[in-house]
């Protein structure tokens, strides 16, 4: 930091609570979401979405806060090095959360649609989906927290599986709509949710990513993409 007086360190560190508490407010509401989505997805209760997609508000309200206090201690702190880091980290982190909001409400709002339509087969591997990457969240905010690289580095990993999962959805889903053309609408917003529950995996591993760098320096190496899994098994079911 350009200056190191006590009184400069405190009001500092200060900031920095402040901001790691709206961070954690915005990550227990998009936990809370994506299981909530999940539910009223499965049970087909279009009343309860409603409740789900109103979360959103809140959720953007908090990055708005954690925005402006993150620039104004940029601009009255004069942080350096891992300080700035960490400020750095905690803007993009909150704009994360803010998509993962966004994608939370999109699965509440095919679960409105679902309702009227006949269940499909192979939703059962939605809630196990949606029960990983909640975890992914909130292990990656744990990692924010606790500066733990480890457990970063173990919420980055554990994106295949999901990459694996969604991959597994989609044929399951293209055989479905093959087998029976009264099965297409059901089963595209089937994979749009499970979409959603991949992006919001990938949004959990930039989160742990984001922590890596902040706490080291440098860079996790590159990973593959969820759409280059979902574009390989479309191929495979094609040739």
């Amino acid at each position: 930091m350009a200056e190191v007086s006590g009184h400069t360190v405190k009001a500092f560190d200060a900031d920095i609570n402040n901001m790691r508490t709206l961070i954690s407010q915005m990550g227990g509401l998009c936990e809370s979401q994506i299981k909530a989505s999940i539910e009223v997805l499965t049970r087909r209760d279009a009343a309860k979405a409603m409740d789900i997609i109103a979360i959103d508000e809140r959720i953007d309200a908090l990055e708005i806060e954690c925005e402006k206090l993150a620039v104004q201690t940029i601009a009255l702190r004069a942080p350096m090095a891992g300080d700035l880091r960490e400020i750095i980290a905690v803007l993009k982190i909150s704009s994360v959360l803010e998509r993962v909001g966004d994608y939370a409400k999109n699965i509440a709002k095919r679960a409105t649609v679902l309702s009227q339509n006949p269940h499909a087969q192979p939703v059962v591997i939605i809630p196990e989906m949606g029960t990983l990457v909640a975890k992914m969240l909130s292990d990656a905010l744990d990692a924010f927290v606790a500066r733990d690289v480890e457990l970063a580095k173990n919420v980055v990993a554990r994106d295949q599986v999901v990459d694996d999962y969604y991959a597994a959805l989609f044929r399951s889903l293209l055989t479905f709509m093959m087998e029976d053309p009264a099965h297409i609408t059901p089963s595209m917003h089937l994979l749009f949710v499970a979409k959603n529950l991949e992006r919001i995996g990938d949004k959990a591993t930039s989160i742990a990513e984001m922590v890596f760098f902040a706490a080291t320096g440098e860079q996790i190496l590159h990973r593959p993409k969820g759409d280059d899994v979902a574009l390989a098994a479309l191929s495979d079911r094609s040739s």
